[in-house]
């Protein structure tokens, strides 16, 4: 008997408030105030108390702020990414314009090692204890048997 007494409760309070509010209007309120238009637009939410110096100076703020990031956002999308990708490619052509100079050259075993070349006072202490850190094969030669 109480369970229906509570639900006739709850349908008389629901048909009291129905006309007032509804599910729809309520939504409705809801999304459109998490998007407040500037002030001195159609729209305006700030009436009344709410409509002060500091309330209009903080919708104006948040609109700026909103219009600035919008900026940014699309100068990263439609310049920089273009820029980086013209940077990639350039970057690409230089590399392989620097190796097609290097099939010119003499092998490294016949290039002349000048005294000053790979001075070790002391070995590393990896590998072999010859080859620096960066060491690339490629590149470097140095050849511990031949003399000058």
């Amino acid at each position: 008997m109480s369970f229906q007494r509570v639900g006739l409760r709850f349908a008389q309070q629901m048909r009291a408030f129905a006309p007032r509010q509804t599910l729809r209007s309520s939504l409705q309120q809801r999304f459109a105030s998490t998007h407040p238009s500037p002030p001195g637009q159609a729209g305006s939410k700030l009436v009344g108390a709410q409509d002060n110096a500091f309330n209009r100076e903080r919708a104006a703020v948040k609109a700026h702020a909103a219009a600035t990031s919008d900026l940014w956002r699309r100068l990263a999308i439609y310049v920089v990414t273009p820029c980086l990708i013209l940077g990639a490619i350039n970057a690409w052509n230089l590399w392989n314009e620097h190796w097609e100079h290097w099939e010119h050259l003499p092998p490294l075993e016949e290039r002349v090692e000048y005294p000053y070349q790979n001075i070790r006072m002391k070995n590393f202490f990896w590998g072999d204890g010859d080859k620096t850190l960066f060491w690339n094969d490629n590149v470097n030669y140095h050849n511990k048997d031949k003399q000058q």
